[in-house]
């Protein structure tokens, strides 16, 4: 039994031995085959890499318009895919695409922001569920979520979302 356990003991220090060295590696600089240096790896977004505001728009039957900037100190990229959100813990609440395909990656660092549209809801019907605040992240990274307050009370049926763009002219969610 003392072996068993010395041994699976050893295994988790030579795992996190290794993805350390591996996080090193990567988040170090690169050396060429010639011993040259070259730039650090660049990362893509985490949720906690960023900052988002989010504003009511009126263009479309009315939609969320979600901006999100690297903290200071970040440069990252945010692939043009939807962003992971939801109104509530429903599953009628978390939005689907309103995009057919992925678009272009969004490097961010300084003032440059990327933006996604979120309609929050797409019937003409009087029905849905109120809600008062959005859950947020980067696909991939849930675990990581941010609560946004709305800006007022919104009526949620069926919301979908834009991919994430350079240009805020290119998120509204129109669906039709």
């Amino acid at each position: 039994m003392r072996s068993r356990l010395a041994t699976r003991s050893a295994r988790l220090v030579l795992t996190a031995v290794a993805a350390a060295a591996l996080t090193a590696t990567a988040a170090g600089t690169a050396l060429a085959a010639g011993g040259e240096s070259r730039a650090p790896v660049e990362q893509l977004c985490g949720t906690n890499d960023l900052t988002f505001k989010l504003t009511e728009k009126t263009q479309a039957g009315g939609y969320l318009l979600v901006t999100a900037k690297a903290r200071p100190g970040i440069t990252c990229y945010l692939e043009g895919t939807i962003p992971s959100a939801s109104f509530g813990s429903s599953p009628d609440s978390e939005v689907t695409p309103a995009e057919q395909a992925v678009t272009e990656t969004v490097k961010l660092s300084g003032a440059t922001a990327a933006y996604a549209g979120i309609n929050p809801k797409t019937t003409n019907d009087d029905y849905g569920t109120e809600y008062e605040r959005l859950f947020l992240s980067v696909a991939g990274d849930e675990a990581q979520a941010v609560a946004l307050k709305l800006p007022s009370a919104t009526l949620v049926d069926k919301p979908v979302a834009s991919n994430w763009h350079a240009d805020p002219a290119d998120v509204v969610p129109f669906m039709g």
